[in-house]
């Protein structure tokens, strides 16, 4: 079974690892034998299978419901659960729904902010719940960006999501995940903390892994598809395709051909 040790191991040692979004049995069993490292139980469930055109109605129980059904399935992935919109608003908060999704069979919680989630990062920290940072395009916060748009595009704020990243990791973050920011920028974080693994999406080629939603990467998405998504299923056939575009995508990231150039934003100097 992956741990946070392996993840940290990897980054040392210079090895990408994989992570793919989940949020049911069958397809975790998959990821299983195709031996993906990470998977994130997202809210974004709310979109892909809720039918919600945010991730903002998914609840705590919807969570935990789909971070046991993964779980059960699977015992080869470090199991990374987000914690939904408004479940950690106080640290009170956080600590009471980490705890039921972290029972459900998560071994880390994802949370979205900067720098003034802090005090909950280290209140979680210290009750024995590995956190894992969402900086970037943060999908909780989409009304107050004004839509799904690239962040920290300039210097000025590619520095203030530096200057978060450092506040959280000091406040004992264990894994940073970035969401459509310019490859520089990803880059820039992954080279800032040795000991730190990054994951990315839509951050470029630099970062210590790469993680997408599973109907993006099986091309199961109706209309717009991101600029960073690839689809792996396009090279597959028979009854095993599914399988092996997981085994396909895990390879890729392993390998450093997922992303490539055309799936990156660049910094405006």
């Amino acid at each position: 079974m992956i741990s946070l040790s392996n993840l940290k191991k990897f980054k040392t040692e210079g090895r990408k690892f994989s992570c793919l979004t989940c949020y049911d049995s069958s397809m975790a069993k998959a990821m299983e034998v195709a031996q993906v490292d990470t998977i994130l139980i997202g809210d974004s469930v709310g979109m892909t299978m809720q039918g919600h055109d945010s991730t903002l109605p998914v609840t705590v129980a919807d969570m935990a419901y789909h971070t046991a059904c993964v779980r059960r399935a699977n015992q080869h992935a470090l199991i990374i659960a987000d914690l939904p919109f408004m479940s950690y608003a106080t640290p009170s908060d956080a600590i009471k729904n980490a705890r039921e999704v972290m029972q459900a069979g998560a071994q880390m919680v994802k949370i979205e902010g900067g720098a003034w989630l802090a005090d909950t990062v280290r209140t979680l920290t210290q009750n024995g719940v590995p956190v894992c940072m969402h900086l970037g395009l943060t999908p909780q916060s989409v009304h107050v960006f004004g839509g799904y748009k690239v962040q920290a595009r300039t210097r000025e704020t590619a520095d203030q999501l530096i200057a978060d990243c450092k506040a959280l990791v000091e406040a004992g973050t264990a894994v940073l995940l970035l969401e459509c920011v310019p490859e520089q920028v990803g880059r820039e974080v992954a080279e800032l903390f040795p000991h730190i693994p990054v994951i990315g999406i839509g951050a470029g080629r630099y970062t210590d892994a790469q993680v997408l939603v599973v109907q993006d990467m099986l091309g199961l998405t109706q209309g717009k598809v991101a600029k960073f998504v690839r689809n792996f299923m396009t090279d597959q056939s028979g009854s095993n395709a599914i399988l092996d575009a997981f085994r396909a995508y895990h390879q890729a990231v392993i390998a450093g051909t997922f992303p490539s150039p055309e799936h990156t934003f660049q910094i405006e100097l």
